[in-house]
């Protein structure tokens, strides 16, 4: 018996050697921005993000207005929805977060934004553990969210926005950015109608996690004016110099070549000309 106690004993030491030590808590005051991580669980600072002026965000005036008051609302202490950004790819969804984030900073101290991947939406519950109670607010932010057939991270958001036993921290938001509306593809939605026992049970199992978002700001494809004006737009800012005319043909075939229309498009365009004019960025 003696010799199996040390033996227990032994491999107890053993393990208690070679555990990882503690996660030290994060010092939340070194930056405003963070990225959550896993393996091992830790916020990393990201000292300067990488976004883009407010005003240079054109055609959206009316996404940019409402993300703004809620975003001030929420850092102020006051009552503010999660948001949902859904809609046409490269008009400015993650961009408008990050630069409303920078935005309200101007007028309200003590807003982090933390950014947190999909994959890591199942470890959400210890981010929000590691937040809750501290004297700081913070902007929970996913980019691109989306789920696709058999995918179920969408419970562990589920209970992120609508709080669980625990309730949401009183002090976490959550922004998320998305193509789709209802964060599931259309070819599943009409799967679960057409091969689920009771279809419209299954179909609104799958789309109520968007319904959890208090706002939903619809991003939509750009006209050609609009899209000419976001370049005209980064010229002036960027100090670059070209006439309308040079600028239109340029742009224009540039749209063409890439068989889309948008801020993002518009930005790439933008980029290949100061470096073909030898303007850094």
């Amino acid at each position: 018996m003696d010799r199996e106690v040390e033996a227990l004993e032994r491999i107890a030491g053993a393990l208690e050697r070679i555990k990882p030590a503690p996660t030290p808590a994060p010092d939340l005051s070194v930056t405003d921005a963070f990225v959550w991580h896993t393996s091992p669980d830790r916020l990393e600072a990201v000292p300067e993000v990488n976004r883009i002026e407010i005003d240079l965000l054109v055609g959206i005036d009316r996404s940019r207005d409402t993300l703004l008051a809620n975003t001030l609302q929420f850092a102020k202490g006051m009552p503010a929805n999660n948001v949902l950004l859904w809609g046409a790819r490269g008009m400015g969804k993650s961009s408008l977060v990050k630069a409303a984030h920078a935005e309200v900073l101007k007028q309200a101290e003590g807003l982090k934004l933390v950014e947190i991947q999909r994959e890591d939406l199942p470890t959400i519950g210890r981010l929000l553990n590691l937040l809750r109670g501290q004297d700081m607010r913070f902007l929970l932010f996913c980019d691109d969210l989306s789920f696709d057939h058999d995918d179920s991270h969408y419970k562990s958001l589920k209970a992120v926005l609508d709080g669980g036993i625990e309730g949401r921290p009183e002090n976490v938001l959550f922004y998320a950015t998305s193509n789709r509306r209802h964060l599931m593809p259309r070819d599943m939605i009409e799967n679960e109608r057409s091969t689920a026992i009771s279809p419209s049970e299954a179909v609104e199992e799958k789309v109520s996690l968007s319904d959890r978002f208090g706002l939903w700001l619809g991003f939509h494809p750009c006209d050609q004016d609009e899209y000419l004006t976001m370049i005209r737009g980064y010229c002036d800012a960027l100090e670059i110099t070209i006439s309308d005319a040079v600028l239109r043909a340029e742009a224009i075939e540039w749209q063409q070549t890439r068989g889309s229309r948008s801020g993002r498009v518009a930005w790439q365009y933008v980029t290949d000309l100061a470096g073909r004019r030898g303007v850094k960025i």
